[in-house]
């Protein structure tokens, strides 16, 4: 993937949603020494870096959101963390919830991606831009070669370049942004559920029944955005989650994207890899 344009001088806005992200995009700016404000969605930002916030906002109050970023004229606005379609704190507010009819009428009948385009192209229509976390936080991306002390064997190789070309085929059908394969046998590919429950869905196809029996051998989730994705709203990751998961699905390791996927905790997921016997690895050519 082509390095990203560098950060703009000027100020920079963090609009935290929920889970881990926005803390370590907070702690990378501040080992760039990058000065930020921070605005916290209610009902999503965790509550430590909740009580470092410049702002509290409903998630549907976008007014108030252009509001404060006017005020503060930044020059970009990185937005990190999840958020789902709104949880009763998320709206509890019922003025900011009536100020955004037309808000609430819009995302009834879409996704949570829906939700966050509409967002990020108001902001961008106030003349701010819109970066995402490997723009702003690219020491967060997965690096190009092995992440903990395994490496893939010839067989697993073989399993990579089967599930980075089933990627690559399949990129333009808006699929998912993962594969679980062995040798040339696609177990599973990423759907709408996310990569944890397809490794669930591996783990069955590649075991007997209940689950008895050796999983098929060189088993290995590879992992990568998809042909013009929108890394802003929908950057690939994995964490130490992801490699327990994949250890349950009898992966014998993991292939990302290097800088086009996100790792949550470097260190934690090289050790947990470790200790379950598993390789992580950033391949970075073409295959």
């Amino acid at each position: 993937m082509a390095a990203a344009d560098p950060v703009p001088e000027g100020a920079l806005v963090l609009i935290a949603g929920a889970g881990r992200l926005p803390m370590l995009v907070a702690d990378s700016l501040n080992r760039a020494r990058r000065p930020f404000r921070l605005i916290a969605l209610r009902g999503f930002t965790d509550r430590s870096l909740r009580a470092r916030a410049d702002a509290t906002v409903d998630l549907l109050d976008l007014a108030a959101t252009l509001k404060l970023l006017r005020r503060w004229g930044p020059a970009v606005v990185v937005p990190a963390g999840g958020v789902a379609r709104p949880s009763p704190a998320a709206i509890f507010n019922a003025a900011a919830a009536l100020r955004n009819r037309e808000t609430l009428r819009a995302i009834a009948g879409g996704g949570d991606d829906r939700l966050l385009r509409a967002a990020l192209a108001l902001v961008e229509e106030e003349g701010h831009r819109v970066l995402g976390v490997h723009e702003a936080a690219p020491d967060l991306l997965c690096p190009e070669g092995r992440l903990g002390g395994l490496g893939p064997d010839q067989a697993a190789a073989a399993s990579i370049r089967t599930g980075r070309g089933v990627l690559a085929a399949l990129s333009p059908y808006d699929l998912g942004q993962a594969v679980a394969v062995s040798g040339d046998r696609v177990l599973a590919v990423e759907g709408p559920e996310g990569t944890d429950r397809m490794l669930s869905r591996a783990r069955a196809l590649g075991r007997k029944p209940f689950g008895l029996g050796r999983a098929l051998p060189a088993t290995v989730l590879v992992k990568a955005p998809k042909l013009g994705q929108d890394l802003r709203v929908d950057l690939p990751a994995v964490g130490p989650r992801t490699v327990r998961n994949a250890a349950r699905a009898g992966c014998v390791g993991l292939a990302l994207e290097a800088g086009g996927t996100l790792v949550i905790d470097r260190a934690a997921t090289a050790v947990e890899a470790d200790r379950l016997g598993l390789f992580v690895v950033g391949y970075g050519a073409a295959p």
